[in-house]
């Protein structure tokens, strides 16, 4: 699936309730699901870290069609590697 795809479907599903939510709330529903992530992160369930990174994007992605911005438009940021330095692999020197 693509991510203008994704952002799309989320949006038919989700905007008119997320909108109600408000993006200050939507923001925290999304960093609930980064701890969430966090926690699957420290734990060997494949099944449950697939589930979590789905729900973190999800809300990225609701967030995103309140605030007006299209993922996909964002994700050329990293269309050519590192924004930074311009190479694949980085070469920033930065861990």
């Amino acid at each position: 699936m693509e991510i203008s795809e994704l952002q799309d479907v989320l949006r038919r599903t989700y905007l008119e309730r997320d909108a109600r939510r408000g993006p200050d709330a939507t923001f925290r529903w999304l960093t609930e699901e980064v701890g969430e992530l966090a926690k699957a992160l420290r734990g060997k369930d494949r099944e449950n870290l697939e589930h979590e990174f789905g729900d973190v994007l999800a809300w990225l992605t609701s967030l995103a069609s309140l605030t007006g911005v299209e993922l996909s438009a964002a994700a050329e940021r990293y269309a050519n590697g590192c924004p930074k330095c311009g190479h694949i692999p980085c070469d920033c020197g930065f861990e």
